[in-house]
């Protein structure tokens, strides 16, 4: 319970202290994502992507700034129950008139989590609900932007209205041809609206008062407006060489902006005063996409991981199945399960492998966070990752519970009637690649190998290589994605040394069972994928026809020399044939 007076006057000032911490991570955050518009600008795509990458760990580095600052002044891990709770009374009054208060809530679950025992953790002691509402907040400085602003075709021309809409973020430098932009934007959006469509009164464009930039691209996101319709909308501007600006494409409806928003790419960068009030704007764009998932998007991942925890803990609550190994083949370093009413999956890295596996923990999750890091060019799960995590121990099959002893004692423990894993990753479900081809009727098929193929050649323009290539470490997505989630053998692709396979010198090598030539350590010979893949006939008609070129060492040679000298590929957040085609053009 907590105290009825808040007596101790060291309560309230570890509270402050706490949350100055929060707003030192959060000037930070939102500094870098402001800078993303003057790379966008310079056309600095390398310091785009180190600042993704920096970006990511702002939040831990503040998290064990603000422990050390708070055992240093306070010896904060050895003060009893009772002033903790008084902490956290202090804190939430201090988070009354914040503009990131949910954000705030979970710094401060982080930084007493990384400092006391995880059997301190129950409800009345960190924030497993929200505190304090992030309904409505508004900042009342006198120049502060608003969420969104609104655009009033009824007033000016709907040509007009889309052109201010984009003229409003300042870029600095021209466009192309804005005039012919917008009216492609026109041609497409009259292709959507239809010729039935008619304008209500209360007509208008909403557009978010920040560009959300990723990669090589800048996006305008909002959503037109029409009585009782809502229509989102992205419009991609990109840069041309000359340093031209140009709309690239109307991304249109709920399904394409759940592809720009997948949680297979990389977070965004957006300048951001209140973020719940953008994460509501965009949950009504995208209501299938959870909270948790919009967050990640918008880089606030921790937020998003305790938002996913949420959600977790009220599903376990209202379901009754129990966890049991995933189906699918066992991997030979992961050990994976899943709960089959929750749409993600468990992955325990085991304590040891096989001889083949030349591997470490350690290793592994520094392949998982160059994963979460990296561009994920829509072709990587994005990873969540949980320490010390509790589940119901009558929630766990039999089999599974006994797999968990074997494989991975050392993430074990058994507390009552709990199971207390102390390293977890969780991914999306999807079903695995290798399963869905059983299945798959020919039309499928042929889509299904495409794909693969492409998730390929997308993370070698990325440049990653992604070591282990069998269908098995692939997965389809609701949307017909094909994504890679198994990451324990993944490298830089210009780390790898791409060969081919020397000719035999004489007929003992050329009738050998056995490799007979030298092979480096990272060495890579694609020429020998095809027995390994291409057992199917129908998959081999499939893959030769459209993906021949991955089974040649000159295409990752030649992927691997343009990144080297500094090339950074255009990999787009929607189909290609959605281009308009013309936005280069000098």
């Amino acid at each position: 319970m907590f105290p009825r007076e808040l007596t101790d006057t060291r309560a309230y000032d570890i509270a402050a202290a706490m949350l100055d911490g929060f707003n030192t991570h959060y000037r930070l955050f939102r500094g870098t994502s402001a800078l993303a518009k003057q790379r966008f600008e310079r056309g600095d795509w390398h310091g785009q992507q180190r600042a993704q990458a920096l970006r990511i760990e702002f939040y831990d580095r503040r998290v064990e700034e603000a422990a050390q600052a708070l055992e240093r002044d306070f010896a904060a891990s050895t003060q009893p129950m009772a002033l903790w709770h008084q902490v956290k009374l202090h804190y939430i009054g201090l988070l009354v008139d914040h503009h990131q208060p949910e954000l705030a809530e979970t710094f401060f679950n982080s930084v007493t989590t990384r400092m006391l025992h995880h059997s301190y953790f129950h409800n009345d002691f960190i924030f497993v609900r929200p505190a304090v509402s992030t309904e409505y907040i508004e900042n009342d400085e006198p120049a502060s932007q608003p969420t969104y602003r609104a655009y009033y075709p009824s007033r000016d021309s709907l040509q007009d209205a889309l052109t201010r809409s984009i003229t409003n973020f300042q870029l600095q430098g021209e466009f192309v041809d804005l005039a012919r932009d917008v009216a492609l934007v026109l041609e497409a959006v009259n292709r959507h609206l239809g010729d039935g469509f008619r304008a209500r009164a209360n007509f208008q464009i909403q557009v978010l008062s920040s560009l959300f930039f990723r990669n090589k691209g800048a996006y305008v996101v909002g959503k037109f407006i029409n009585g009782f319709s809502e229509l989102p909308f992205a419009l991609p501007i990109l840069r041309n060489e000359e340093g031209r600006y140009y709309i690239d494409a109307l991304l249109f409806g709920e399904d394409d902006l759940l592809m720009l928003f997948s949680f297979a790419r990389a977070y965004f960068m957006v300048d951001m005063e209140i973020p719940s009030a953008y994460v509501q704007f965009l949950r009504s764009m995208m209501p299938r996409k959870p909270r948790a998932e919009i967050y990640n998007a918008l880089g606030l991942q921790k937020h998003g991981k305790n938002l996913f925890y949420r959600d977790f803990l009220y599903h376990l609550r209202h379901s009754g199945d129990r966890f049991r190994i995933a189906p699918g083949i066992k991997g030979m370093v992961m050990l994976v399960f899943d709960l089959p009413s929750f749409p993600f999956v468990f992955k325990l890295i085991k304590d040891f492998y096989p001889p083949q596996k030349d591997t470490t923990r350690e290793t592994i999750k520094r392949k998982y966070l160059l994963v979460k890091q990296h561009d994920r060019v829509g072709r990587m799960a994005d990873t969540l990752e949980f320490s010390n995590v509790a589940f119901p121990r009558q929630r766990f099959e039999a089999e599974l519970l006994a797999e968990i002893r074997h494989f991975c004692p050392s993430l074990l423990e058994e507390s009552g009637d709990d199971i207390v894993l102390k390293h977890v990753y969780i991914e999306r479900r999807m079903v695995p690649l290798n399963i869905f081809l059983q299945d798959a009727r020919p039309e499928q098929l042929e889509h299904a190998v495409i794909e693969y193929g492409n998730a390929i050649k997308d993370l070698v323009s990325a440049n990653i290589f992604p070591g282990d290539m069998l269908w098995k470490n692939f997965g389809v997505t609701r949307h017909g994605k094909v994504v890679f989630y198994d990451y324990d053998e993944i490298e830089y692709l210009t780390d790898c040394n791409f060969r081919r396979v020397p000719e035999p010198r004489n007929e003992e090598e050329e009738m050998s069972g056995e490799v007979w030539y030298s092979v480096g350590p990272r060495d890579v010979f694609p020429e020998t994928f095809g027995p390994f893949l291409l057992g199917n006939p129908a998959v081999r008609s499939i893959f030769m026809k459209h993906h021949a070129d991955l089974l040649d060492a000159s295409f990752w040679q030649g992927h691997k020399q343009r990144i080297l000298a500094g090339h950074v590929h255009d990999v787009f957040p929607y189909d290609p044939q959605r281009r308009f085609g013309r936005g280069a053009i000098t």
